[in-house]
């Protein structure tokens, strides 16, 4: 294969709000910071373990602008996109980099007031025992005519 491929594709909670920057041209950007899990079980402890991933965000235009106005601390969601490099001078004068993803999709898939709400009413349902089924006697299969070949 002659040719390459960058692509990231993350589920996460937002750590913090959409942080947008408009430019004289019209086009704007939209930064936020996007958190990833990684949950397993010490050997040593056997306690589980929760590690945490910050990804740095960049959505622009149009899409900046959805993820502004839909978009909150905490809520989960579906980004697609690119990773990219960035390289600048502090003040110090000291080179800096910086890994951003350049998102290209993105899927809402829950907003924070659902989880606490999902959450909320969980808790206050009594729990229930679970019913167990009767066995059923086999149905048997009836096999209908196709033209399929196999």
């Amino acid at each position: 294969m002659s040719g390459t491929l960058n692509k990231v594709m993350l589920i996460g909670h937002l750590g913090d709000e959409v942080k947008m920057h408009y430019f004289e041209g019209g086009g704007c950007i939209g930064r936020f910071p996007l958190a990833t899990n990684e949950t397993y079980t010490s050997k040593q402890t056997n306690e589980r373990v929760t590690n945490t991933e910050w990804h740095n965000i960049v959505v622009r235009n149009k899409a900046a602008e959805i993820c502004e106005k839909y978009l909150s601390k905490g809520d989960k969601v579906y980004v697609e996109g690119r990773l990219k490099t960035r390289k600048w001078q502090d003040e110090s004068g000291a080179e800096r980099y910086s890994t951003e993803i350049q998102c290209t999709d993105f899927t809402f898939l829950s907003t924070k007031k659902e989880s606490e709400s999902n959450a909320s009413s969980a808790a206050s349902k009594p729990a229930q025992k679970p019913v167990a089924k009767q066995p059923q006697a086999p149905q048997p299969i009836e096999e209908e005519e196709d033209d399929l070949p196999f």
